[in-house]
């Protein structure tokens, strides 16, 4: 058994009390690699933002298990290097599918998980929610729930629809569960085509795709029956054009590639959502560097000579969505 403590990370309990207090959001940034790592803790440092390093199922049998424990205790100490004196940072399993991968991560250093039994009958969510929690709550572990579907594809998680979260569950789910936070769905959608053509508008000026707004009703409706309870958003990345266009011009094919709105993301930060989830936005700045790289410079073969570009860009982006989406920095 590794605690999370001795390896320097925090749970959410804190860091979600204060963004809810505070009218912001804390990012859960997914990372698979070791430049992605660097990107987040020095984007997080120089922004004093306490951060959630998203690991998914996939990712951890990516990376390994026992490499990732040590790399969360060396972002911790990267983060005192950079200056960071007291970094707040979160080990965090993004949908988890079943108790024993949820008690895995818990006996090898997480220090959040969640338990993604969103796609089972009610009933069975519950049970299942309920089994991660009582364990985790053992090691002061926080649990994640879920109610609803989103659409998209992110990993082994898919779906070709989503279902709206019920808000006449959610007492009822949070209170016989004991989840410390809870995942609803509202509109947002996995990966980089979070919504087809069919269900946009598209811009009279310029031809691009227009996503259709969030139910916020729905995210009202909940806060309604849950105030002050720590809720998150998943599916929640905005697909940068500018990403989009550069993969685009350096050989890919990312037709109608389409996000969440920043202004809807901001808005949604500043009510009881105090968590965000962005991965495909980090994966799109990423492979717009290499493939700039590649296609400028096709001499190079170097992996720092790409990956150096690549990982100064998610930088830049985690910086962006730290101070102008979900107002976090000066936080921690």
């Amino acid at each position: 058994m590794v605690s999370y403590k001795d390896l320097g990370l925090v749970n959410t309990r804190e860091m979600f009390a204060k963004a809810i207090e505070g009218g912001y959001a804390v990012p859960a940034f997914n990372f698979n690699n070791m430049e992605q790592l660097q990107a987040i803790i020095k984007a997080a440092a120089e922004e004093k933002s306490p951060v959630i390093l998203q690991v998914s199922k996939g990712a951890r049998n990516y990376a390994n298990a026992t490499l990732l424990r040590y790399m969360a205790q060396g972002a911790v100490a990267y983060a005192k290097e950079l200056g960071w004196e007291n970094p707040q940072i979160c080990l965090h399993l993004d949908h988890g599918d079943s108790f024993e991968l949820c008690k895995s991560c818990i006996d090898n250093g997480f220090s959040s998980v969640m338990i993604d039994g969103s796609h089972l009958p009610y009933e069975e969510n519950v049970a299942l929610t309920k089994q991660v929690v009582d364990y985790a709550h053992q090691f002061d572990v926080t649990v994640e729930g879920e109610l609803g579907v989103l659409a998209g594809v992110e990993d082994e998680v898919s779906s070709d629809h989503h279902t709206y979260t019920d808000p006449e569950e959610v007492i009822d789910f949070a209170t016989r569960t004991g989840c410390d936070s809870l995942a609803i769905s509202i509109g947002t959608s996995h990966g980089a085509y979070k919504f087809t053509p069919e269900q946009c508008t598209r811009d009279p000026k310029t031809g691009k795709l227009v996503p259709p707004p969030l139910a916020f009703e729905v995210l009202d409706a909940v806060m309604e029956k849950l105030p002050g309870f720590p809720i998150v958003l998943h599916g929640s990345s905005s697909v940068p054009q500018e990403y989009v266009d550069t993969i685009n011009k350096f050989g890919g094919k990312l037709p109608d590639a389409i996000g969440i709105p920043e202004e809807e993301l901001r808005k949604a930060a500043k009510s009881a959502v105090c968590k965000i989830n962005i991965d495909s936005d980090s994966r799109l700045a990423m492979t717009a560097a290499v493939r700039e790289v590649f296609a400028t410079k096709p001499g190079e073969f170097d992996p720092r000579k790409y990956l150096g570009p690549a990982r100064d860009e998610m930088e830049r982006l985690y910086k962006h969505k730290i101070e102008n989406v979900l107002g976090s920095n000066g936080k921690a």
